[in-house]
């Protein structure tokens, strides 16, 4: 069955990755790296349902994709590396609020063997400034719990600054966490932005 996009399908290119919606032609690829790297995202990420890596689901996944994008509610992207087309992770811009907020939130995940070699920094850059540039948002919102240094760092580094705490924020392996968040503005009083 063909997918038709009625916008045009979004994929941003960096140095070392390319981003693009997912596809079902992706679900094998996506299960193999969700599960080798179980133990290492679990601690961060709600639980995940028995089917979490089943076609169905997967399936699902990718039409919400498709209805974010169409909705003009979300980006949802999976991360590619360039060099070999290995599926590495994914970043989703979600929660796209238009009119006088022109926000939205960032969330991602990659996988183990992928951690700690820059992509994510290098993707979340290129994604903050698709939104601003292409999407015209004007704020990025990130939250993370306040013991994962790694994201807190990315986060850091990309632009994002520290506003606060959310008590009980998500549910995060099956207990509601407390969580730190962050944003990005497109023009920025607080201080410099890689990103802008």
């Amino acid at each position: 069955m063909l997918t038709f996009f009625r916008r045009p399908r979004p994929r941003i290119e960096t140095e070392r990755l390319f981003m693009r919606p997912p596809e079902r032609g992706d679900h094998a690829e996506w299960a193999r790296l969700r599960r080798e790297s179980e133990g290492f995202l679990r601690g961060w990420e709600p639980l995940w349902s028995r089917d979490h890596l089943g076609a169905t689901a997967f399936r699902n996944r990718v039409a919400w994709a498709r209805a974010m994008i169409e909705g003009d509610r979300g980006l949802p992207m999976f991360l590619f590396r360039r060099s070999d087309a290995a599926l590495i992770g994914a970043i989703t811009l979600d929660n796209i609020r238009r009119g006088p907020a022109q926000s939205g939130t960032v969330g991602y995940w990659v996988g183990e063997r992928y951690a700690r070699q820059g992509y994510m920094r290098e993707a979340l850059t290129a994604l903050v400034h698709f939104a601003f540039t292409e999407l015209d948002l004007s704020r990025i919102e990130a939250a993370c719990l306040p013991e994962n240094t790694a994201s807190r760092g990315l986060l850091e580094r990309v632009g994002f600054k520290y506003e606060g705490v959310a008590q009980a924020y998500l549910q995060i392996n099956g207990r509601w966490r407390t969580h730190v968040l962050y944003a990005i503005l497109r023009s920025d009083r607080r201080g410099p932005s890689d990103a802008s």
